[in-house]
């Protein structure tokens, strides 16, 4: 096994610059814990109960019931700000490195979530404090814009190509792993205080969390060097002079197939894991303990599922995977909803559990799969945009779209339809997608016509 290793890492690189294996499992540490923080942002933020005291501690009293929509609108007004982040920050990691990038983003994520839980409420500072909370949410999605490309990029740059499944796939670990530390706290400071001290004071304390979560991830990032990758392109002086320019004009083809598959994934990622908690409180009547219960049960078995499918998928490849989560949303989404209109809770597992089981699929593959889509010279850029750009149109207004919509037309069934058309769209990119599973990463990625290369 350890010789497959040696021998997969130097497909892509000469003899001697490939990363020992205690290097590799460094960078995908470094990269999963920025994710970790990301989705532990999400996990506080879309918890039943936190849901109904944000949109209720920065804006002015209503009682027409909109506390729910506030949260999500503010969940929404983040990923505006993620296409800037990745124009920025993406093209900027193709021109410097990965490494300095990454040591910004996890500052700014871990920072910002961190300022929420000392932020004044709208008794304090009236209109000031929805602001300031708008302000400090555009700096997470500009964040965070940043860091999920960037950390991807790490990981495959690092990982031995026959491995690349296998370490990619801690990418989405540390996803899911925050999210259930994020939803796992916000449980249990909703069980150890009284409603008053809750809602007073103890709902700061998962957002305050975030900022020793961020100072441990900022320390193993300092500790790592730039991917090897990197390291070869910047001596052979092949480093793009204008990354942005370059990504626009040459490899926009495949940045369109990525939006395509990114609309399922992230759809389904946001509706699971941000929009269901609340939709079983408030629209299915179920307790928001219950509800916390079960989606962190569905995702502790996501996570345990993870790592054997990256793995799987190095040697079946990264299409059948997705095409079966595509295939598995547009026939399974309608019987899971109606599974969950039965307001028991053994149907309701069952039916999210069904979701979790396609949705885990597209999560085990990604890490390993869109880096591979783009040549090494504007990878971080590429992916970037091409994922913010979907994210921010589809996946973060998912939960607001979501809804409104069941508000507008009284039907519990519109997340099962809007996963379906989702599902149906995903298809035809991922046809398209050129398997990379056994490709060395170096290889990876294609341009239309050669661009300069200026010394560095």
């Amino acid at each position: 096994m350890a010789s497959e290793q040696t021998a997969a890492a130097t497909e892509d690189l000469p003899e001697g610059e490939a990363p020992d294996k205690a290097t590799v499992r460094k960078a995908v540490a470094a990269s999963s814990i920025g994710n970790c923080i990301e989705w532990f942002d999400f996990g506080v933020f879309s918890a039943g109960v936190m849901t109904t005291i944000v949109g209720t501690v920065f804006f002015p009293p209503d009682d027409g019931g909109s506390a729910v929509l506030r949260s999500f609108a503010l969940i929404a007004a983040a990923f505006v700000a993620r296409p800037f982040g990745g124009m920025f920050f993406g093209p900027l990691g193709d021109r410097i490195g990965r490494k300095s990038v990454l040591a910004i983003t996890i500052i700014l994520m871990s920072g910002s979530t961190f300022l929420i839980g000392i932020l004044p409420g709208y008794d304090t500072i009236g209109i000031a404090a929805p602001l300031a909370l708008l302000a400090v949410r555009l700096v997470q999605g500009f964040s965070t814009g940043g860091e999920y490309g960037g950390a991807a990029t790490v990981i495959a740059e690092y990982a031995p190509t026959r491995k690349r499944g296998f370490f990619g796939s801690f990418l989405e670990f540390g996803t899911l792993s925050g999210y259930i530390l994020g939803a796992g706290l916000v449980l249990g400071v909703d069980l150890v205080l009284s409603d008053e001290a809750l809602h007073s004071w103890g709902w700061r304390i998962p957002f305050l969390i975030a900022l020793p979560l961020g100072l441990v991830g900022l320390y193993i990032r300092t500790k790592l060097e730039d991917t090897p990758e990197f390291q070869k392109m910047e001596k052979a002086g092949e480093v793009s002079r204008s990354p942005l320019r370059e990504t626009l004009v040459h490899n926009w083809p495949m940045i369109l197939n990525l939006i395509g598959i990114v609309i399922l994934l992230n759809v389904a990622n946001y509706t699971l894991l941000t929009f269901m908690p609340s939709y079983l409180a408030t629209n299915l009547d179920i307790s928001s303990t219950t509800a916390s219960l079960i989606t962190i049960g569905v995702e502790l078995a996501m996570l345990a599922v993870i790592v054997p499918l990256g793995s799987l998928s190095d040697r079946i490849g990264r299409k059948p995977l997705l095409l079966t989560a595509a295939i598995g949303f547009i026939l399974v989404s309608y019987p899971a909803i109606s599974l969950m209109q039965t307001q028991k809770t053994l149907p309701i597992l069952l039916g999210f559990g069904l979701m979790g089981a396609l949705l885990v699929l597209m999560l085990a593959v990604i890490g390993s799969t869109f880096p591979a889509m783009f040549p090494t010279r504007v990878r971080y850029g590429a992916f970037a945009i091409g994922y913010n750009i979907s994210t921010s149109l589809f996946g973060g207004t998912a939960a607001l779209v979501i809804e409104k919509m069941i508000k507008t037309t009284g039907s519990n069934y519109i997340p099962a339809y809007y996963l379906m058309i989702a599902g149906a769209i995903a298809i035809v990119p991922i046809l398209m997608l050129p398997e990379t599973a056994r490709v060395p990463i170096g290889k990876c990625g294609h341009s239309r016509k050669p661009e300069e290369r200026v010394p560095v």
